[in-house]
């Protein structure tokens, strides 16, 4: 897919593009709310609109990127991305806001879908062994974008509070983002990466765990972006303090954030996929709580950094999980495009909930919510997470084991059990006595031809 020993940076940089709106959902929600003739519950619904529509091109395009190709896709979603938040941040009517916005989180939509089926690829067993500089495992490279947005996000944070008020300053960062990263699409692939078993083109692997996995990520990300939504606001309204101030705690939570995106690629699948998803969400919950309840400088930073160390982490090996379902990407897709959802409903969940009952009781239902979802994101990671066939099965550089290896290098298909099937019983074999002289007159007469 990538020239060997090559950082596939085209990738990083279009997974930026796709996901800088969401990162800067509470800074475009609460301009929205201050420079335009919005109420705070209509500037939410606003950011939920940009974000559904970047969850409808994940699922309207899932079965076409294949067929229209990568680099095509890639440079229409990011056209689309800077018309359409170029156009909202040139305007203040309302209705070219909405509408630019709309137009601009379907560019969004785009470029994460392509940057998905690309990371779900560098998981699928190559043609001929050749070395990665990656490896095989999508878990680094969606470590490495969330590392750049995060960067990228926490630069705009420090420096939008001191260029002036107006709705535009964050929609026009993700518009010059976007063609930015136009230019470097000449090197993406003219078409998705696809598993060497085409045939089957209709049937999703895992079909089980993948809707699970997908129904769990609406729930998962409605509470995180119900929190990210409304930040802003705790901040200014609860806490007391000033726009810049807030932008300083949201930027140190993203260096933060960096820092455990960083510790996340280094310990790679040393835990598993398991114990980062399932305590890592239950440490979320507990930070949404103390975030929501946070009624000065102290206690709001606390929560927002400790939240924003812990939240990539866990999407960085939610985004592996669901490319590990399925090599050609239709998973990570779909699962993307799940988790889209959810993060469309959360401004409007957000603001409905901390209007109707205050910020602290909307961070403890948000809480109570993640830790029920805890268990069956868990139980899909565990179910997938598969386990060497023997105690002493060898395992590649990439995690996988001795058994995958053999099956990707032209063993048939059925001498290899299934990675995580059931291991089958030792029998013993007994070996009778008069098999011994048998073996020794063999080796006496080959001694007397040698």
């Amino acid at each position: 897919m990538f020239a060997p020993r090559t950082t596939p940076w085209p990738l990083v940089a279009l997974f930026t593009a796709g996901y800088l709106a969401p990162y800067l959902l509470p800074t475009t929600v609460g301009r929205l709310d201050s420079d335009l003739p919005l109420s705070a519950t209509q500037a939410g619904a606003v950011g939920s609109a940009l974000l559904l529509s970047s969850a409808t091109a994940g699922f309207v395009l899932v079965s076409r990127a294949e067929r229209v190709g990568a680099r095509t896709l890639a440079r229409l979603g990011l056209t689309l991305a800077l018309l359409g938040y170029g156009g909202a941040a040139l305007t203040t009517a309302v209705p070219g806001v909405v509408a630019g916005a709309i137009v601009g989180g379907f560019g969004s939509g785009t470029a994460t879908t392509v940057a998905a089926t690309l990371i779900a690829g560098l998981g699928a067993p190559p043609a001929r062994a050749e070395p990665r500089a990656w490896g095989n495992d999508p878990h680094r490279a969606s470590t490495g974008g969330l590392l750049t947005v995060s960067a990228l996000a926490g630069a705009v944070y420090l420096t939008v509070p001191y260029l002036g008020p107006g709705h535009g300053l964050p929609l026009a960062a993700i518009a010059l983002t976007a063609l930015a990263v136009w230019p470097l699409t000449g090197r993406l692939p003219a078409g998705t990466p696809v598993a060497p078993a085409r045939h089957d083109k209709a049937r999703l692997p895992h079909a089980r765990s993948g809707l699970l996995l997908a129904a769990a990520m609406v729930c998962w990300s409605l509470a995180q972006n119900s929190l990210w939504g409304v930040s802003g606001r705790i901040g200014l309204e609860q806490a007391h303090l000033g726009e810049a101030t807030v932008g300083v705690v949201f930027a140190l939570g993203l260096g933060a954030g960096l820092a455990g995106v960083l510790a996340a690629g280094a310990l790679g699948a040393r835990l598993g996929r398991a114990v980062p998803i399932g305590g890592g969400t239950v440490l979320i919950a507990v930070c949404i709580a103390l975030s929501a309840s946070a009624s000065d400088l102290g206690s709001f930073a606390a929560g927002e950094i400790a939240w924003n160390t812990l939240y990539p982490v866990v999407l960085s090996y939610l985004i592996g999980l669901a490319a590990s379902l399925d090599p050609r990407g239709r998973w990570a897709v779909l699962v993307g495009s799940a988790s889209s959802l959810g993060t469309a409903a959360g401004p409007l969940t957000g603001s409905v909930l901390s209007a109707q009952a205050g910020f602290p009781v909307m961070g403890a239902v948000l809480g109570a919510g993640l830790l029920v979802i805890a268990l069956p994101m868990t139980a899909v990671a565990l179910h997938t997470g598969g386990r060497p066939l023997l105690p002493g099965a060898i395992r590649r550089r990439g995690g996988h084991p001795a058994a995958l290896v053999a099956a990707a290098t032209g063993t048939p298909s059925g001498a290899i059990p299934e990675i995580g099937a059931p291991e089958q019983p030792v029998v013993e074999i007994p070996v009778e006595a008069a098999a011994v002289p048998a073996q020794r007159a063999y080796d006496k007469a080959g001694s007397e031809v040698f």
